[in-house]
């Protein structure tokens, strides 16, 4: 029997969408107004799903506390009031659209969950726009 935990978080950082591999031109049209050279913000919602089966002695499938703890070592605490771009060594190179976030997110946390599987990452830039990711 397979149940899906999930854990909600939240950080707030800024980035910038940038090829440098396209003009400015090109980058403003493509990212528009994310493109923006001074940067810009999101507070942005984390949802992470362990999927497993419930222990029999404890009911978990994973210890909340910590699924937390790992949540907040491995990606909150580098990237919450950070800018993307500049400040977080993982990102590096990378352009950090909601899409990437996720990926790289993702790849930060698949060898922390020892007790479940990571089932997804659900990412939201927005109240309207969310990526989700599920390792494959």
């Amino acid at each position: 029997m397979k149940v899906y935990l999930t854990r909600k978080t939240h950080f707030a950082a800024a980035h910038r969408l940038f090829n440098p591999n396209f003009s400015d031109e090109k980058n403003k049209e493509i990212f528009g107004l994310c493109s923006n050279p001074n940067y810009h913000g999101h507070n942005y919602n984390l949802e992470v799903t362990v999927e497993g089966e419930p222990d029999p002695e404890t009911g978990y499938v994973i210890d909340l506390k910590y699924l937390k703890q790992v949540l907040n070592e491995n990606i909150i605490k580098h990237v919450d009031h950070k800018n993307l771009n500049l400040e977080v060594d993982f990102l590096e190179g990378v352009n950090p659209t909601v899409e990437n976030l996720c990926i790289a997110f993702w790849n930060r946390l698949e060898n922390q969950i020892p007790s479940g599987k990571l089932h997804s990452i659900k990412l939201y830039e927005s109240e309207r726009n969310l990526v989700e990711y599920r390792g494959e």
